[in-house]
């Protein structure tokens, strides 16, 4: 991960068991186990009355002010859950000459966006894609990039199936510079574009976080890494059918999420009318296994449009 050089890598140690009892607000966190550690601070799955949270917890108060504003932004879009509710803010008071900032957040338990993909059919890959593109259109309406966009900051959850972020810490206000970002998804590493946070930005990182899910263990750019991109995306068939989309994506041709979400959603049903014209032209022996395909890629459409109803 790269940042800003005055953004350094935070680590905090905690033993499972310790309780954090916040200076202000005087509520008690029961540390469990650690979730990750970030380019600001350390995240732990705590429990509060009984309750499992997610706690992010750093030495560095000014970037967790940030964070936190980040996350009230977030919650101010009306209608859309885009990142973790925001539970708590307050500071911990470890001994006299340790003292941190922490904020508490709610826990998502889910699976990866890979996993999901793998063991639930690659229909879902393109429901994703659609889901992703309406949240990031309504972030970049409120005036944020994403910016740190990996599969790793995202989690597939159910009730009803869907993806959700879990740190926003990259988030950076449009027209700014990109403030933390990871090489494999940042334009800029692969000589496609700036560092400046712009909806094209989040856009390029889209495409690369689907590229992933078909290559886990990654690649090198090359000497000419948009021809590597390219060929990487025409070697994957389960991306066929979202392929022309994604191109346009790598080299920042769409000014809009929405834009790129109506395209897509376009792809996808002449894909499917194509795969009903053939349907007929097959026998009868052979029709239902169409018909079962189709099926499985209406039922994943459900669930997106689904998820646009609720909160």
């Amino acid at each position: 991960m790269k940042m800003n050089q005055a953004w350094k890598k935070q680590g905090i140690n905690i033993r499972p068991g310790t309780v954090i009892t916040g200076k202000w607000h005087r509520k008690r966190y029961v540390i469990k186990r650690r979730l990750g550690q970030g380019a600001v601070g350390t995240v732990y799955l705590c429990e509060q009355n009984g309750r499992y949270a997610a706690l992010k917890i750093s030495e560095n108060a000014a970037s967790m002010t940030v964070e936190v504003n980040v996350l009230k932004s977030l919650q101010k879009v009306q209608g859309n859950r885009l990142g973790p509710s925001l539970l708590d803010v307050d500071d911990w008071e470890a001994s006299t000459n340790a003292k941190y900032a922490f904020y508490v957040m709610e826990y998502l338990d889910g699976e990866s966006l890979q996993s999901f993909i793998k063991h639930q059919g690659q229909e879902w890959a393109g429901v994703f894609m659609l889901q992703l593109l309406d949240d990031l259109e309504h972030l970049h309406k409120a005036g944020w990039v994403f910016g740190d966009f990996k599969p790793e900051n995202l989690i597939v959850v159910s009730s009803p199936i869907k993806v959700r972020w879990i740190d926003v810490g990259g988030t950076t206000q449009i027209g700014r510079a990109i403030k933390e970002y990871t090489e494999f998804y940042d334009r800029g590493y692969w000589g496609l574009g700036s560092r400046r946070a712009e909806p094209s930005y989040d856009l390029f990182a889209l495409a690369m976080i689907f590229l992933t899910v078909y290559y886990p263990n990654r690649f090198e750019k090359g000497a000419n890494p948009k021809a590597t991109l390219f060929k990487k995306l025409h070697d994957v068939k389960q991306l066929r059918i979202y392929r022309h989309c994604l191109k346009k994506a790598l080299v920042g041709h769409y000014q809009s999420s929405a834009e790129m979400r109506n395209e897509l959603l376009e792809a996808i049903n002449s894909a499917n009318n194509r795969r009903d014209t053939r349907t007929k032209s097959v026998a009868a022996s052979n029709r239902m296994v169409f018909k079962e395909g189709s099926g499985i890629i209406l039922l994943a459409l459900f669930y997106y449009l689904s998820s646009l109803l609720l909160p």
